[in-house]
């Protein structure tokens, strides 16, 4: 049976998450985007467990259904589609945080569970290593290749997936805490990782560019934070309705079964490409390259995204050359193709209305985007939304990519060109196209990968000179470093092997000192400078210190992954760091004296 799978999602109990993430609303948002098999998502959480079983009941092997009494019990204004029979599958997303290689890794890993005993069993497991009740999406300091084999202890049928594994921050394959490869993050047990999940910021083709992803299937979900966007990338399927005919098509990526990926356009994505958001620089991996990764507004290290970091560790220039190259699926939201048309923005109320309106003419989102004949298209809408369609099946749109957290924009008509058809008081008549406009169909890899290349090997070639010409065992430029210093700064400046306490009057040199440590320890020590910390009691002596480091270090990616701040500073980042971390939102800033008056007055009376 040919049916659409989305797996990886989250409940109301995950941070940063709609509270209309039920089972209830799952099941109706599901039918109206047209997926069949929905992730529970979260099922390590004792409470959402509870509500699954609570408000679900068995179906097929492995699989659930929603009860009868909360059936069209979902909080929505307009009519739904009629029951698509919407099937649950227990699934859960771990964080794994933990130092591995001397580096700290960050990496999300997506369970499936073919029962709830074997979900409590791994419940079991996990509450003994660390808090399952504090997020849906709970953080462990455990190994990716350690929960893998916890996972595969509880059952044999479990499987593990590695989720968006190209996401800069946390990923297997990240460039902030990610590996050079699956095996090196799953260790022995890499054999028994069968697919990986792509993300929202790739799609098929840019993993066929790297030869050692081959034997693995690619998966694609929406990792849904709201009810609404379920089915933004998805799965689609030819085989039995049960947990072990999906999964069995997931580890065997077998054409026959397992039928592709729908996906949004990755340029859409966050961390499609590099870049800095609140400079306004985004850059694609050759640009990044010519800049040495280095803002040139800033002069802070850029924010790497996927598809550098794909062609980093890519070795493919011929990707016809992947086997079982299944088919992708690139779509827009319906309600943003309509925001464009109408030039309203896509939560409006207008947008709602024909939105309800389409969906219910064409029987699923879905549907109306990707599999209902354009004649149908045409008959149940227009000739405007007609076109908007047949360009975005034919990958004929318009690209602004997203970089460093902000979303791209991915449009399908060029300024003023929706004019060029008549009014649009009503969705719903007769539109006549008076100009055709030509449309490029955007390509696997929206860059010049063989300038890339070409630069990356001169990159390489000059970095290898440099090294064979430096002298030895210091440059000229660690020369610097002790110079002008007397024998106990000399001392203080050489000793690396523990911590040492400096006892010194006013005017002794104190800062003089921290300066030249901080410097041997980078360029004599090789010590990372991203676990340096250089703290100072005032903005003028961090910015002193820092001034005075670019004497000794000239190289910008150095420079920039120093720390050097007040005592301030450093705690006021800290608590700011917690308070977002832990789910906090607003604005976080300190308060002043007029602040500390009226919180004083408000909670005990003083004046």
């Amino acid at each position: 049976m040919n049916f659409i799978g989305d797996f990886h999602i989250h409940s109301h109990y995950s941070r940063a998450t709609s509270k209309e993430l039920n089972p209830e609303n799952l099941d109706s948002w599901a039918r109206i985007k047209g997926v069949k098999i929905v992730g529970s998502g979260d099922f390590t959480h004792p409470g959402w467990l509870k509500e699954l079983k609570q408000k679900l009941e068995p179906a097929e092997p492995g699989l659930f259904k929603l009860k009868d009494t909360y059936k069209n019990t979902a909080n929505l204004s307009f009519p739904i589609p009629p029951d698509g029979q919407v099937r649950f599958i227990l699934t859960s997303e771990i964080s794994n945080i933990y130092k591995k290689t001397d580096k700290v890794r960050k990496v999300h890993n997506v369970i499936f569970a073919p029962d709830f005993y074997t979900v409590e069993k791994i419940q079991h497991k996990l509450s003994k290593i660390g808090n399952i009740t504090a997020d849906g999406r709970p953080i462990f300091g455990l190994d990716s290749r350690d929960l893998l084999e916890l996972v595969l202890d509880v059952s044999k049928d479990n499987l593990l997936v590695p989720a968006h594994i190209w996401t800069p921050w946390f990923s297997a394959l990240g460039d902030k805490s990610g590996f050079d490869s699956i095996k090196e993050c799953y260790g022995d047990l890499a054999a028994y990782i069968k697919a990986v999940e792509t993300g929202l910021s790739t799609d098929a083709p840019m993993h066929w560019m790297c030869s050692f992803l081959d034997n693995y299937t690619l998966i694609s979900n929406s990792d849904a934070h709201s009810p609404e966007k379920l089915g933004r990338n998805a799965n689609l399927f030819n085989t039995e309705i049960s947990y072990y005919g999906i999964v069995e098509a997931i580890k065997t990526g077998n054409p026959k079964h397992f039928l592709g990926t729908i996906d949004l356009f990755p340029q859409e994505g966050k961390y499609h490409y590099d870049g800095h958001r609140k400079c306004g620089i985004c850059w694609n991996p050759a640009e990044t390259l010519k800049h040495n990764r280095i803002c040139t507004v800033c002069g802070k290290e850029i924010t790497i995204g996927v598809m550098n970091r794909i062609a980093q560790l890519s070795d493919r220039r011929d990707l016809t050359k992947r086997k079982n190259r299944l088919p992708y699926y690139s779509l827009i939201p319906l309600k943003e193709i309509l925001s464009e048309i109408m030039s309203v923005g896509p939560n409006s109320k207008q947008v709602a209305n024909l939105y309800n309106n389409l969906v219910l003419r064409a029987g699923s989102e879905i549907a109306l985007l990707l599999y209902l004949p354009l004649s149908e298209i045409k008959r149940i809408s227009n000739d405007i939304l007609f076109e908007a369609i047949k360009r975005m099946r034919n990958r004929e749109v318009l690209l602004k990519e997203g970089f460093d957290g902000e979303y791209g924009r991915i449009t399908l008509f060029q300024k003023g060109e929706v004019k060029c058809f008549s009014s649009q008081k009503t969705l719903f008549k007769d539109f006549t196209t008076k100009k055709q406009f030509k449309r490029q169909p955007v390509g696997m890899v929206n860059f010049n990968l063989k300038e890339y290349r070409q630069l990356k090997k001169s990159q390489i070639k000059a970095d290898l000179i440099k090294d064979k010409n430096a002298e030895s065992p210091f440059s000229r430029e660690d020369k610097k470093i002790f110079k002008e210093l007397n024998s106990e700064q000399h001392k203080a400046v050489e000793h690396s092997s523990g911590p040492v306490l400096i006892l010194a009057g006013p005017g002794t040199g104190k800062t003089k000192t921290l300066i030249h440590r901080i410097a041997n320890l980078i360029k004599n020590k090789s010590v990372n400078p991203e676990n340096v910390l250089a703290v100072t009691f005032t903005n003028k002596a961090a910015n002193e210190v820092n001034e005075r480091l670019r004497y000794f270090l000239k190289n910008r990616i150095l420079l920039s992954k120093l720390t050097v701040t007040t005592f301030h500073s450093l705690g006021f980042n800290f608590l700011r760091g917690n308070y977002l971390k832990n789910g906090k939102v607003g604005f976080f800033t300190i308060i002043d004296e007029e602040d500390k008056k009226l919180i004083l007055l408000k909670n005990v009376g003083c004046k």
